[in-house]
């Protein structure tokens, strides 16, 4: 019987990490979790996927979420106000235990979400963080958005941003450091086709008696 490993995946915005982990999962015949969990969340929090989204993995709307009032995010205050647990950090930790959730069922590959942290006490993890060099994201985004090159830089810094600002705040490691995760690889170096075969043969190694 194959061990129980697990596929986390970080990416920079427009390094095509997604596309990795989306490749990776269909050629090992794994399950993939990326946007699902946001609906798989929203539901557990009885909340519209819309407003799930707003807050995944970003942080642009961190200070009204402390004023979104639902009926799954109140809770008691002393006094005649009741106050409100942000959204998102709710979204986080209902996320987290689904995530720990999933990965009781067998192997998967999980996209963003800070799956790493979510898994640390999980005994098998491959922890990989997928860049490319800045050209490549900026044609990358440009040509999935349709946007000049400019618009495209300036969507990628601000993802990316928003990406770290979350990573680092719900798990206290360095988003991109060669200390926080297991692996890093870089898609423009390597091209698509290496990345997802080393990351291939990397798992088979793990998983073998």
């Amino acid at each position: 019987m194959s061990k129980n490993v697990m596929i986390t995946i970080g990416r920079q915005f427009g390094s095509g990490g997604r596309e990795v982990g989306s490749r990776l999962a269909k050629s090992l015949g794994l399950p993939l979790y990326d946007k699902n969990l946001v609906e798989m969340a929203a539901k557990k929090l009885d909340i519209s996927e819309e407003t799930a989204e707003e807050v995944d993995e970003t942080t642009l709307s961190r200070f009204l979420s402390s004023y979104t009032y639902t009926p799954a995010t109140v809770v008691p205050y002393v006094g005649n106000v009741e106050y409100m647990e942000p959204i998102n950090d709710k979204m986080f930790y209902t996320q987290s235990a689904i995530i720990r959730e999933l990965a009781k069922k067998g192997p998967a590959v999980f996209i963003g979400r800070c799956a790493d942290y979510a898994l640390k006490d999980h005994a098998e993890c491959l922890n990989v963080y997928i860049c490319a060099d800045k050209e490549d994201r900026i044609k990358r985004i440009a040509g999935i958005y349709d946007l000049t090159e400019k618009k495209a830089a300036d969507k990628i810094k601000k993802v990316d941003r928003e990406r770290r600002y979350y990573y680092e705040t719900y798990t206290g490691k360095d988003w991109g450091d060669v200390t926080s995760h297991d692996i890093i690889l870089n898609v423009s170096r390597l091209g698509m086709e290496r990345t997802i075969k080393d990351l291939e043969m990397i798992y088979r190694g793990m998983t073998e008696e």
